[in-house]
């Protein structure tokens, strides 16, 4: 029987994603297709922090 992955939260694949997009950028030249990876990056900040505002008290985990 195949083994499942466990499935990654919204968190970690935001962070995924926007490490990814951080990589790409690092290669890419001044121009219209590093400005709009710079807007995604920008997008998945913002998707996060609407996460994290919008999350119920009881789900909020205190960082340490």
């Amino acid at each position: 029987m195949r083994r499942r992955s466990e499935p990654h939260t919204f968190e970690q694949r935001i962070e995924a994603q926007r490490l990814r997009l951080e990589y790409e950028l690092a290669s890419l030249p001044h121009g219209k297709q590093r400005d709009a990876v710079s807007v995604r990056i920008e997008q998945l900040q913002v998707a996060a922090e609407m996460h994290d505002f919008l999350r119920l008290p009881d789900q909020v985990v205190v960082a340490r």
